[in-house]
């Protein structure tokens, strides 16, 4: 019943304009600006990580632009639950009452906080507000303050993985993820499913050997990345798909360094078009595409919805195809128009209920 509300609750959301960008109402969209300070708390990593952290804020910015909110982020010294709670503090006692949060290491931070500052409204985002407790003490609360969204992370990669396999069509993949946690994992496991499901149905020949999945550990070791990205290439991988932070941008600088001297090094992106991050030589890139969450989505999303009266509090919310919510970027110079409309054909079927995803590790390929 809980996971048929959710559906319903998103259906009626994307009816309202709720998950459609760019959909104005009443006088958020005008020159009139708003009361409302929206301020965000980063994740391990910089604002401008390009991933989950300027993501999400790129979202918060277009708010910023087209609802005439007032804006503002503070970065911690660390990533502790204490660290995360003073700066929603800081937030709150400047004015800002609409805080968004990247990550599930926010859960326990924002657990607190919702029932804390009663009068703020709390976005938190691939995570659920919990006390931290594992069995019969573990209390997990999504207050009417709050919301808590997820994403189909395994659609995204089971695109991406089908993408790079029908534009290679033969040869070794490689997977970079920093820390191995759920969305991480999802990622990977999509990525593998639609390596086999290209494998099986669209006459492919990709292989992802058990030594080239490696999860870095952490979401900001630049030098890690590419050092691992370094040895995979070596190994004959040719392209590495990254959900990994910042540890991705040392793996897409391992890629353009290689593409600069002449050798074939491919990286597919993450959680935003990443295209750009990859360009080495005019208008060229290392990026063959990206498997995206629409963070920016998201977050914009959520204060439109406050500031039309219609914030899902209390809800736990999922992006996936079915409401646009992830996907591959509209515009991908890498692929071929082919590659391109076959990956459509398989969206739309995921989207209708004809091609299912597992979001667990499930049987993966060899």
């Amino acid at each position: 019943m809980k996971k048929k509300l959710i559906a319903l609750t998103l259906s009626a959301l994307m009816v309202t304009g709720l998950v459609s960008c760019g959909n104005k109402g009443g006088e958020t969209g005008t020159d009139k600006k708003n009361d409302l300070k929206v301020g965000m708390v980063t994740d391990a990593g910089t604002i401008d990580d390009k991933s989950f952290n300027q993501g999400t804020w790129e979202g918060i910015k277009k708010a910023e632009t087209e609802l005439k909110v007032e804006t503002n982020y503070l970065k911690p010294t660390g990533t502790t639950e204490a660290d995360y709670m003073k700066e929603i503090g800081n937030l709150y006692d400047t004015g800002y009452k609409f805080i968004v949060t990247p990550g599930f290491k926010f859960e326990t931070a924002i657990f607190q906080s919702q029932d804390k500052y009663t009068d703020a409204k709390f976005v938190i985002i691939d995570g659920s507000p919990n006390n931290g407790k594992n069995g019969a003490d573990r209390v997990e609360k999504v207050a009417d303050n709050a919301v808590a969204i997820f994403f189909a992370e395994h659609e995204a990669g089971f695109l991406a993985g089908v993408a790079a396999s029908l534009q290679l069509k033969e040869g070794e993949l490689g997977f970079i993820g920093g820390m191995e946690i759920p969305a991480v994992q999802k990622f990977n496991w999509g990525f593998q499913q639609g390596v086999k499901y290209a494998n099986d149905n669209l006459g492919t020949k990709m292989s992802i050997k058990a030594e080239n999945v490696v999860y870095q550990g952490s979401f900001d070791n630049v030098a890690a990345g590419q050092q691992l990205a370094a040895t995979m290439f070596d190994n004959g991988v040719k392209a590495i798909f990254t959900a990994a932070g910042g540890v991705g941008v040392g793996a897409i600088n391992e890629a353009k360094a290689r593409a600069t001297a002449g050798k074939e090094a491919w990286i597919v992106g993450v959680d935003v078009d990443q295209y750009a991050d990859g360009i080495y030589k005019d208008d060229k890139s290392i990026i063959l595409t990206s498997a995206m969450k629409k963070v920016d989505s998201a977050s914009f999303e959520m204060v439109k919805a406050e500031l039309d009266g219609k914030f899902p509090g209390g809800q736990t919310l999922t992006f996936d195809a079915k409401n646009d919510g992830i996907g591959l970027p509209k515009e991908n110079p890498n692929l071929s128009k082919e590659t391109v409309s076959k990956v459509d054909e398989i969206f739309n079927q995921i989207k209708e209920g004809k091609v299912k995803v597992a979001s667990e590790k499930g049987d993966l390929i060899k």
